[in-house]
């Protein structure tokens, strides 16, 4: 039961990255169907963000009262439904409904999975957490993928995406009949609204500053080898690629590390490395001097969420709200990072900006020991 139910986590995690892999591939089919500037582009897709950070807080009822399975089941299945609506959007108005929908949907479901991630890793008693979010970068490539595969053949976006919708939606249904059981408490409710508190909030904040530096990465590691180390379009592009990959081995092969070591000692090493990342970038005048740094970033920074929703989880009575206030916090930098990483590039230059997102990796270290709770479970 155990092991069955570990790997039908695993493949909720995987849809959940498909879901997103398959829609991003096609944005650019949805800016040229509608003719979107850059401008109109970038804010229909904060409003995805907005619908996942303002969902999140409500979550955790949600998924208290539901059970982590059932919660997980239904909310999975409206986000392989949502992702098809943005090819649908006869508009701009419309596409950001449809990406308000998106957000709302992805991020209930984001708290509901990670809630039965902590389930299954407490009932086999070793960490699993940081697998099933490589499990969600292995999903993202695959989804990415088959979306470019499908635009280079020229295949309608509504065609594609309601194809993918249908697969991963067998696919999510089947592996939620395998998740753990779980019985919604009667008693004792979390409250309606998850803001961290107390020991969680230590916990969020690390998680914030993992993100900060992983979004920051993401959206400007292209743009910085094209304006600071004058690299060509292709080998900047490169750079995300590079950067991705790392995230995903460190994930997928961070379980290991942190059985042998637990998860603070994890976490401090890879604030570590973040930093060794971020000096380079920021001191990096060859693109492959800066490339090395990104991808020290994606590597330092992997597991740093995976073991903050896992200490979320172990740190008091109801996992899926501690969960969701961990959640609403780390994932606001993720609606910060890009906005604040332009400001102060005007203000100062790019390298500048790093050399803050350096700072933040550092502060991963000094906090390693907030996920304490994580190591509660058994390093075997």
């Amino acid at each position: 039961m155990r092991r069955s139910a570990r790997w039908a986590v695993a493949v909720a995690f995987a849809v959940h990255g498909a879901a997103f892999g398959s829609y991003a591939a096609r944005l650019p089919w949805i800016q040229e169907r509608l003719e979107l500037s850059p401008g109109a582009l970038g804010l229909a897709l904060l409003m995805m963000s907005v619908g996942a950070v303002g969902s999140m807080p409500f979550a955790g009822r949600a998924v208290h009262r539901l059970g982590s399975r059932t919660a997980t089941r239904w909310f999975l299945l409206g986000w392989v439904g949502a992702m098809v609506l943005p090819a649908l959007a006869p508009s701009l108005v419309a596409l950001c409904v449809a990406l308000l929908c998106c957000g709302v949907t992805a991020g209930t479901a984001d708290v509901a999975m990670n809630a039965q991630g902590v389930a299954v890793e407490q009932r086999m008693g070793k960490s699993i957490m940081s697998g099933l979010h490589g499990m969600w970068s292995v999903g993202g490539l695959i989804g990415s993928a088959i979306g470019a595969a499908a635009a280079y053949r020229n295949i309608d976006a509504r065609v594609h995406l309601g194809v993918m919708a249908v697969v991963l939606a067998v696919a999510a249904l089947l592996a939620s009949f395998r998740l753990l059981p779980s019985r919604p408490a009667a008693r004792d409710k979390p409250p309606r609204f998850a803001f961290p508190t107390g020991p969680v909030l230590g916990i969020a904040l690390v998680g914030f500053c993992a993100v900060f530096v992983e979004g920051s990465t993401a959206d400007w590691c292209a743009v910085y080898l094209r304006q600071v180390t004058d690299a060509g379009a292709g080998l900047a592009a490169a750079s995300y690629t590079l950067f991705a990959l790392t995230m995903a081995a460190g994930r997928i092969s961070g379980d290991v590390v942190v059985r042998r070591f637990g998860a603070v000692r994890t976490v401090r090493a890879g604030g570590v490395v973040a930093v060794l990342g971020g000096v380079l970038v920021v001191l990096a005048r060859a693109p492959a001097v800066a490339m090395i740094g990104f991808a020290l970033c994606g590597l330092g920074v992997a597991v740093v969420v995976p073991l903050a929703f896992a200490a979320a989880g172990h740190a008091g009575p109801h996992s899926a709200h501690a969960i969701a206030g961990v959640a609403t916090v780390s994932y606001g930098a993720g609606l910060a990072a890009p906005a604040a990483v332009g400001g102060i590039a005007s203000l100062t230059s790019l390298p500048g900006s790093f050399a803050v997102i350096t700072a933040l990796a550092a502060m991963i270290s000094i906090g390693a020991g907030r996920l304490r709770p994580a190591d509660a479970i058994r390093r075997v």
